[in-house]
């Protein structure tokens, strides 16, 4: 799992593909037909959840990577930064704060993409 998973899922929530309550092929007919339709998929308020994590009001995870990170408890060494913009793409990472304010709207874009609901002060 890359450091950008690791991000998304801390946000959004682990992906638990197999999380459908093991009753359910034990469930009654008129339950089934419901069951096999597919679900609307809800966007995430990346901002409400994140706001809502403690911690939050004493970061600056808006314009920070790094807060961003320590806010969900993703290492936010200088190594795992560059691993994160290589994996969003950006081979040059160097650690600068013009980088940082970078990797941040990149991984803001990347969320948004992800079926977050991002802010667009976040992305531009």
């Amino acid at each position: 799992m890359g450091i950008f998973s690791s991000i998304k899922n801390a946000i959004f929530g682990s992906d638990k593909k197999d999380e459908k309550p093991a009753a359910a092929p034990a469930a009654t007919p008129a339950a089934a037909p419901a069951a096999s339709q597919p679900r609307a998929i809800d966007e995430v308020d990346v901002a409400a959840r994140l706001d809502a994590m403690p911690g939050a009001d004493k970061l600056n995870w808006r314009t920070s990577i790094v807060d961003l990170m320590k806010l969900i408890n993703v290492d936010s060494s200088y190594q795992n930064r560059k691993e994160l913009a290589q994996e969003l793409g950006n081979a040059d990472y160097s650690g600068s704060a013009e980088d940082n304010i970078l990797l941040h709207r990149q991984t803001m874009r990347e969320l948004a993409k992800n079926g977050g609901k991002v802010p667009a002060e976040f992305t531009d």
